[in-house]
């Protein structure tokens, strides 16, 4: 049988680390002071450590901590200096600051942005399209504000929602954003930033007329849905090409009250009504997009449904039905390395010629998180050895 060609002589996770330039390290290190008054656990350690939680699916620190020191003497390739014990684990998510992983992912991001990038939606539509939405990770502790109604046994089911944008060109968060989980949808807005090259895309959730007033006065452009009991004025029916996709039923200009410091005023706005016949229902876009054909306006809130996916991506592939702390620091301090390590391997799709599904890429540095396999080169080709040792069996049988 022939010699694999697969060897490396870093791990799995090593290789996976190595994607982290040790320089996006250091300089969030020093801008956050993270490593102040720290001794041995530094914010390296600390980020290797759950970056391994979440490749290897670690449900608890004891399962991290015990995993870990299985490794003694083993840690050079991936530049792990300290193995924490669990308690070292538990003080650092709670008392490190979780700005310093923030900070690496949106390095990370800026890094590999080029990588990511899908440029065909920008071709079209001459703008940034940015889809945002919200997901809430139910917690089994009153760690922030409650969800539902009180239960029987008394034990509530806390909650923590995670609102989330991201580029329609990319897969992966450009900005994210924590609440409880009452929080109502529309105080996100206040976090987006407003320019004439963007156009926003979210759903109905989210609809507050003081915010459409605003994305209008800045040139934004946005693309909803109509909330079902909304007030209107008809002002004009613009006529429907028979240049547009015949699904495009209705195209008017509407008028809605905007209510700003007591100040009631008008604002003129779009809406489209579409019937899609892949799911047979009929939907009333709202939007401030005059110019842009009524079709592509339905084209664009359809485009939303990739944050959806992100976030069934997510809570299907890493741990994120169990925390390791019971404060809201360890909690989104997990969340951040679910988000870098989503973003590793998101880098490593990219880059293969060969099709592999996320989940079943998430798996094999699961399986293989230790195994001296060179990454790149046996997933672009995991048959090759195969094909080799069965072509040297029939030739060994042939004599």
């Amino acid at each position: 049988m022939g010699k694999s060609n697969y060897f490396s002589g870093k791990s799995v996770f090593g290789q996976l680390i190595s994607l982290i330039d040790d320089r996006i390290i250091k300089s969030c290190v020093k801008e956050c002071d993270s490593d102040r008054y720290t001794k041995k656990f530094k914010t390296k350690d600390h980020l290797i450590s759950m970056l391994f939680c979440s490749f290897a699916k670690c449900n608890s620190l004891r399962e991290i901590s015990g995993a870990m020191l299985g490794l003694s003497g083993k840690t050079e390739h991936f530049q792990l200096n300290h193995i924490p014990k669990k308690s070292t684990l538990s003080d650092a998510n709670k008392n490190r600051d979780v700005e310093v992983f923030e900070k690496i992912y949106h390095k990370l991001l800026q890094e590999f942005g080029s990588v990511l990038s899908d440029s065909r939606i920008k071709e079209v539509i001459k703008k940034q399209v940015k889809i945002f939405d919200s997901s809430t990770i139910s917690l089994f502790k009153e760690i922030m504000a409650c969800v539902g109604r009180n239960p029987k046994n008394g034990k509530k089911k806390g909650g923590i929602k995670i609102h989330t944008v991201i580029n329609a060109d990319e897969i992966v968060p450009s900005l994210v954003w924590f609440s409880p989980a009452t929080t109502h949808d529309h105080r996100f807005l206040e976090k987006l930033k407003c320019d004439d090259n963007t156009i926003y895309v979210f759903d109905k959730g989210y609809n507050d007329y003081k915010a459409f007033k605003h994305f209008s006065e800045q040139k934004t452009g946005f693309v909803t849905r109509i909330k079902d009991n909304a007030n209107y004025e008809i002002i004009e029916d613009i006529e429907v090409s028979e240049k547009i996709h015949s699904g495009v039923l209705e195209d008017q200009i509407i008028e809605i009250e905007v209510n700003v410091n007591k100040e009631i005023s008008k604002l003129k706005l779009r809406k489209v009504r579409f019937y899609d016949r892949e799911n047979k229902r009929e939907f009333e876009f709202l939007t401030n997009l005059f110019e842009m054909r009524a079709d592509m306006i339905a084209a664009l809130y359809k485009i939303r449904w990739q944050i959806e996916l992100l976030f069934k991506q997510l809570k299907q592939n890493f741990p994120l039905k169990y925390f390791l702390g019971d404060n809201e620091n360890a909690i989104k301090i997990q969340i951040y390395c679910v988000l870098i390590v989503n973003l590793l391997i998101a880098v490593i799709k990219k880059k293969l010629k060969r099709s592999w599904a996320f989940s079943n890429l998430v798996s094999f540095c699961k399986i293989h998180l230790f195994n001296y396999i060179n990454l790149m080169k046996f997933l672009e080709n995991p048959e090759k050895d195969w094909i080799i040792d069965k072509a040297e069996i029939e030739q060994l049988s042939f004599f």
